[in-house]
């Protein structure tokens, strides 16, 4: 299996895409300042209802240790893991990250995903970000806040894996077709007691259109 590490690729390159092929990936480092990332996770678990993830496996429903909250423009239901949400309202912090990030990618948003990982225990399985109502087309920008953790990508065909850290305030951006080819995961480990926040900003294809 090959493997890449962020580590090996020079820091100047950050920005660059991070991805041999069927895809575009780029990482920014300190997108936020430690300052302004601490200050925000404050408020992110204070301001918005958070719940117990819930999936569909092998046809039963499961709760996960993570707490998930799912914002976005009114028409912004949402379906993953065979359960449909429907979104809060933005607060005026998450509007002006949206504002930068749309700067950063050239593109627009109109929802996003917030997840919180109390420690190392909780993770995220193999999966791609490919739901129907996601708009194939955009790109899905993640906004890590808190404990850096080790997130991976890893080919559908050839199983090839590319790991990297994901650092408090730092973005990861993918672009398609990268969700078209690409897992990724985020790996769980015992070494970590603290907690994450990651915000994945999309554009979904509202209920109307």
């Amino acid at each position: 299996m090959n493997q890449i590490s962020l580590s090996e690729i020079d820091q100047d390159q950050c920005g660059l895409n991070i991805l041999p092929m069927d895809g575009s990936a780029q990482y920014h480092p300190s997108f936020i300042n430690l300052e302004e990332s601490i200050a925000l996770m404050t408020r992110l678990q204070n301001s918005l209802q958070w719940e117990a993830d819930q999936l569909i496996m092998f046809g039963k429903l499961v709760t996960t240790r993570r707490k998930v909250a799912w914002v976005g423009d009114p028409a912004c239901a949402y379906t993953y893991s065979g359960i449909k949400r429907s979104p809060q309202a933005w607060t005026s912090e998450l509007l002006s990250i949206k504002v930068q990030l749309e700067k950063l990618t050239q593109s627009e948003f109109n929802s996003c995903l917030l997840n919180f990982y109390h420690d190392g225990e909780d993770g995220m399985g193999w999966h791609s970000d490919d739901e129907k109502e996601l708009d194939a087309r955009s790109p899905i920008a993640s906004l890590s806040l808190g404990s850096t953790r080790k997130f991976a990508f890893r080919h559908k065909k050839d199983r090839s894996t590319i790991p990297l850290f994901l650092e408090n305030g730092g973005v990861l951006i993918m672009n398609a077709p990268t969700q078209q080819f690409w897992q990724h995961a985020l790996l769980k480990t015992k070494t970590i007691d603290t907690p994450r926040i990651n915000l994945t900003f999309r554009k979904i294809i509202p209920n109307d259109e």
